[in-house]
């Protein structure tokens, strides 16, 4: 009987797995693992073998005893197996693994590349893109595309919209009362015509209070680019070099911009267009300066003076250098006597007034009317109030079609004054 036992337990020794020498060193090298095995065998072993040699006595003999030795064998090897698995749980088996630690976060939303809760776009923080290999790099989002390697969403940052041109060194101005183009041109020191160019001026004296009017800094004209427009194109145009436009109007970029306001300095426009219709001054007897030829009536009858320019509106006022009103309207518009009276004047002087026509009213009264196109009285012709004495012109000294009205108290350029037509009307 103990011999059966001894045989049973040899066999049961046979059967247990053992580890292959490939193997036995990884195997040794975990102490716990080899250990813990061996004493779940062992105990098992050590529960069974007594119980073996009665329960072998029992069953009469060996050939009956050896399939239930078997089962026990499988049943150990299946308790190993276990031991073993909980030890890969662990951690401590070799081979592939891998785990979850939480929900995680989702993908965050960057701008180019930067993500404003941990970086900082200028400073040592400044995020890059993942190259692979577990650290970071500073190359642009090409590497990787829209996304980076670790989800994130990338955005590009906005781009400036501002443009460089010359609008900041315009000056706007407000036409005020008594303006004429010429006297503004000559308060900023620049040319009347380049105030017509800047402005597209139909007319130069044609101004109206609270107009607004753009003053370039320096002669010359004010583009604002157009589609089509190149910086090579407005050079040929003006004739200034494509360098110093950019240099001029400190320009960042030669790619001209729909809208972009450019001053050329000394560029020329078109001329001031001549009217197609002037009409054409009538021919009168020219007398010397200072005579008169006709006599004035004795006495003015005191009526309000009339409106010499029908529909003409006021240009400039009388003031300390201007002591007249200059009366704007289309060329060729009537110029009406303003009071009855008798002309002593008609025709051209040198005195910058052009074509011109005084008239006597009578009290020492006189009116004058200058820069006509055409004379229609002569010397001595007795003329009503409100009848036509000319056309309005730009005749003499004059910037635009409009009438110089004066009133004299005492003889005209004689011992007489120029005084305010205004309160006349």
């Amino acid at each position: 009987m103990q011999k059966k036992t001894a045989g049973v337990q040899r066999a049961l020794q046979r059967l247990r797995p053992r580890p292959n020498r490939s193997t036995t060193a990884s195997i040794r090298s975990d102490a716990h693992r080899i250990s813990r095995g061996e004493r779940v065998a062992d105990q098992l072993l050590a529960v069974i073998s007594p119980r073996l040699e009665r329960l072998v006595a029992r069953l009469g003999g060996r050939e009956h005893v050896l399939p239930i030795g078997i089962a026990i064998l499988v049943l150990i090897a299946s308790v190993s197996g276990v031991a073993v698995s909980s030890a890969a749980v662990s951690g401590t088996a070799n081979g592939a693994t891998g785990s979850t630690n939480g929900a995680g976060s989702g993908p965050r939303l960057t701008i180019g590349g930067i993500d404003p809760g941990t970086a900082s776009v200028n400073g040592p923080d400044q995020a890059g893109l993942v190259n692979g290999t577990g650290s970071t790099t500073a190359a642009g989002p090409t590497d990787l595309g829209q996304y980076l390697a670790d989800g994130t969403l990338l955005k590009p940052l906005a781009v400036s919209t501002t443009v460089s041109d010359a609008s900041a060194r315009l000056i706007t101005y407000t036409v005020k009362s008594g303006d004429t183009l010429t006297g503004i041109a000559k308060q900023y020191g620049v040319s009347m015509m380049t105030l017509w160019w800047a402005n597209s001026l139909a007319a130069k004296d044609v101004l109206h209070v609270s107009q607004k009017l753009e003053i370039p800094p320096v002669d010359g004209l004010v583009i604002v680019v157009k589609a089509g427009d190149t910086l090579d194109s407005v050079a040929a145009l003006t004739g200034m070099s494509a360098d110093a436009i950019v240099a001029y109007n400190s320009l960042t970029d030669r790619t001209l911009v729909l809208g972009q306001v450019l001053i050329i300095p000394n560029a020329l426009g078109k001329p001031i267009p001549t009217p197609i219709a002037t009409p054409k001054p009538v021919a009168v007897t020219r007398t010397s300066s200072g005579t008169i030829h006709a006599k004035a009536p004795t006495s003015y009858d005191g009526r309000a003076l009339y409106w010499p320019v029908p529909g003409g509106f006021i240009s400039q006022y009388f003031h300390a250098t201007h002591p007249a009103l200059d009366i704007a309207a289309s060329e060729g518009t009537p110029v009406l006597a303003a009071a009855a009276g008798t002309v002593i004047w008609a025709g051209w002087k040198d005195n910058g007034g052009g074509f011109q026509v005084w008239i006597a009213h009578g009290s020492g009264l006189f009116t004058t009317y200058n820069h006509m196109s055409a004379v229609l009285v002569g010397v001595g012709q007795e003329v009503g109030r409100a009848e036509q004495v000319g056309r309005v012109g730009m005749t003499g000294n004059a910037t635009g079609p409009h009438l110089h009205f004066e009133v004299w108290q005492g003889m005209v350029w004689g011992d007489g004054v120029r005084v305010n037509p205004l309160p006349y009307f």
